[in-house]
């Protein structure tokens, strides 16, 4: 039973990497979302 509780412990601390991970990429989409508009932007110019 011992065995059980460290792996609850890393599957919180993998849930909580994951959490920044998802506010990492979404950080990551918005600019390239930023960098596609303005290239396009360009392009048309």
């Amino acid at each position: 039973m011992a065995e059980h509780e460290p792996r609850l412990s890393e599957m919180e601390a993998s849930a909580g990497k994951k959490t920044g991970a998802m506010r990492y990429v979404l950080a990551i989409s918005l600019v390239a979302i930023v960098v596609i508009f303005a290239i396009l932007l360009i392009i048309n110019r």
